[in-house]
């Protein structure tokens, strides 16, 4: 018995040192990919979800870091640890299924979805809503459960939490369907090759299913996971990790022509709106949001 608990703390401390390492990597990534999409480029409708995106990311990455570097220095886990961490996770699915969801609206349907047949500021005004609506959607819940330093009660504990379940279930749902349905009728069932953002909305739908939804099961099925299976949370959160960190280089080789291309002109060329050909295709104008 003595041996088993011997590896499963030698799994657990590996774990979270691959999360810490993957977290500074992504942090770096995310804080190229912010000053990127901030400052360099022009904003348009869809790399606006994808700023958003990449400031959910960050603070994701620092809050991370920083209760990591906190537990190794006070030898255990801050209690704000898991909700704060998952707010910004949180944020980051919700802004998944929206970037998602327009994009196959407008590949669908450009003559009525297209960016060029909405008001100026949608994408920008959509995204500050569903950074105030999330804080009151993971924290809500979580400080009627007692993770917020407050007591528990049972009752009302109960009713946010069953609400926050079906909320994910929803948003997680949306933007797996949204992103593969982008991959199959895109590549099979239409004449009209799918945009650059279709494309990064179908590698993230993947990336999704892979290795965001553990995390959305741990939230979703804490105390009963948490008793059955303890080093789950420890590799759902390292797979979240992966799952953030990794899009500042999917944006490189989704936007890289030649193999040795300044980081610059590949995101750009990955990120950037651009107009395309309005012959049956989409119309991505390079609007302001």
């Amino acid at each position: 018995m003595l041996s088993i608990f011997n590896i499963w703390g030698t799994f657990n401390r590996v774990l979270f040192f691959l999360s810490l390492t993957v977290s500074l990597a992504g942090l770096a990534g995310n804080t190229l990919l912010l000053w990127h999409l901030g400052l360099r480029i022009k904003k348009g409708p869809f790399n606006t979800y994808l700023l958003h995106l990449a400031a959910a990311d960050f603070l994701f990455f620092s809050c991370q870091v920083g209760f990591s570097i906190a537990k190794i220095a006070s030898g255990y886990e801050d209690t704000l640890y898991f909700p704060v961490t998952f707010l910004w996770f949180a944020v980051g699915l919700w802004l998944l299924a929206a970037f998602s969801v327009d994009c196959c609206l407008s590949y669908m349907f450009p003559s009525f979805c297209g960016p060029n047949c909405r008001p100026r500021y949608t994408s920008f005004v959509l995204c500050l809503v569903i950074w105030a609506l999330t804080m009151l959607a993971v924290l809500l819940p979580a400080n009627a459960c007692g993770l917020l330093y407050n007591r528990m009660s049972l009752l009302v504990c109960l009713k946010y939490h069953w609400v926050s379940v079906v909320w994910l279930g929803v948003l997680a749902s949306t933007a797996c369907g949204a992103s593969m349905f982008l991959l199959v009728f895109g590549n099979c069932c239409s004449s009209q090759p799918p945009s650059k953002f279709c494309k990064l909305a179908q590698c993230s739908g993947i990336l999704l299913f892979f290795c965001r939804l553990p995390l959305v099961f741990y939230w979703c099925l804490r105390p009963v996971i948490k008793f059955l299976l303890p080093f789950f949370f420890p590799l759902a959160t390292l797979l979240a990790c992966i799952d953030s960190s990794a899009k500042p280089l999917l944006y490189y080789l989704k936007g890289r022509q030649l193999r040795k291309e300044p980081l610059q002109v590949a995101l750009n060329r990955a990120l950037g709106e651009e107009s395309q050909s309005s012959s049956g295709g989409i119309s991505l104008p390079m609007s302001r949001v």
